[in-house]
């Protein structure tokens, strides 16, 4: 069965929302650009922002493997994420729809 990580993105303080999906438009079309294989073992992403106090947060499920090399892309790229969890695993069947929209590859 395969397993995933929870990678937990947030916002600047205060970031309006528009400019944080713009930021993290660019980040994935980066990824898919440059980064191909990695950007492939990105499963979901929840379909709606979260508030974590005065920042927004979107969660991503990604192969295990590819976690530190998202982290590094994401720092050199300005966006921030709570730490990873390596125990806290997850199925395939903890992220459906409505709640989670699975990344065409």
């Amino acid at each position: 069965m395969d397993e995933y990580l929870c990678v937990t993105v947030l916002s600047r303080p205060g970031e309006a929302e528009a400019d944080f999906k713009a930021r993290l438009s660019g980040f994935w079309t980066y990824m898919l650009r440059n980064h191909q294989d990695d950007f492939e073992k990105v499963y979901a992403e929840t379909v709606a922002f979260e508030r974590a106090g005065d920042r927004l947060s979107r969660k991503y499920l990604v192969e295990t493997d590819v976690v530190a090399v998202l982290a590094d892309q994401m720092q050199a790229r300005g966006i921030e994420h709570e730490p990873v969890d390596p125990d806290d695993l997850y199925s395939k069947y903890e992220a459906t729809p409505p709640e989670w929209m699975w990344i065409e590859h």
